[in-house]
């Protein structure tokens, strides 16, 4: 039996620029795992938010964020790299702030998945206005803190591109077209970085 790449796709972006949507049809597309964090830490970020005394959906509170992120990223980054070593393609879906803005975070992200056939970041894209109505219009409770100051959330340089190499996908154009573009964009991975 031949098997085919196996390959990580990471795909990150601002809060409601729809890298769940994007992530999810890119696996499908692929034939890799999806492996969305909030499906996967949720629940227990949850029970942490209501350890520490916040709203069990305020996942932006500092006391949520500083007790969580270490955790929630290192189950997300170990379920995908025992699905490489078992030669499954993943998608990897999250924010990954750091790691997109650190070459030296995103070359620690790329050896510990350790993908044999590479790994690609695909970085979700969509104009400010556009996040702004999404996040209003979702109206979810994690993102109270973002819709009560919307100007300063878009200007807190949360839409900044990559600073490692990416590949941006305008998350306003149809779905099969947002496919494509991250497949066609990511067909030349190479092996590790």
């Amino acid at each position: 039996m031949t098997m085919g790449a196996v390959r990580a796709y990471v795909v990150a972006g601002a809060p409601a620029t729809g890298k769940s949507v994007l992530g999810a049809a890119l696996a499908r597309a692929a034939g890799a795992a999806p492996l969305d964090q909030d499906v996967l830490t949720g629940p227990l970020t949850a029970v942490v938010a209501g350890l520490v005394g916040a709203a069990p959906a305020d996942l932006d509170d500092p006391r949520v964020r500083s007790a969580t992120r270490d955790a929630t990223y290192a189950a997300l980054i170990d379920t995908a790299a025992g699905c490489l070593a078992a030669g499954v393609s993943v998608v990897l879906i999250a924010p990954f702030s750091s790691e997109r803005s650190d070459p030296v975070a995103w070359n620690a992200l790329s050896d510990r998945l350790g993908a044999p056939d590479g790994i690609a970041l695909i970085w979700t894209t969509c104009p400010p206005a556009e996040v702004a109505r999404r996040l209003t219009e979702r109206a979810a409770p994690r993102d109270r803190r973002k819709i009560a100051d919307l100007t300063a959330f878009l200007r807190s340089g949360v839409l900044d591109p990559p600073a490692v190499p990416h590949v941006a996908v305008d998350t306003t154009a149809p779905l099969a077209h947002q496919v494509t573009a991250a497949l066609t964009g990511t067909g030349a991975l190479a092996p590790g970085r």
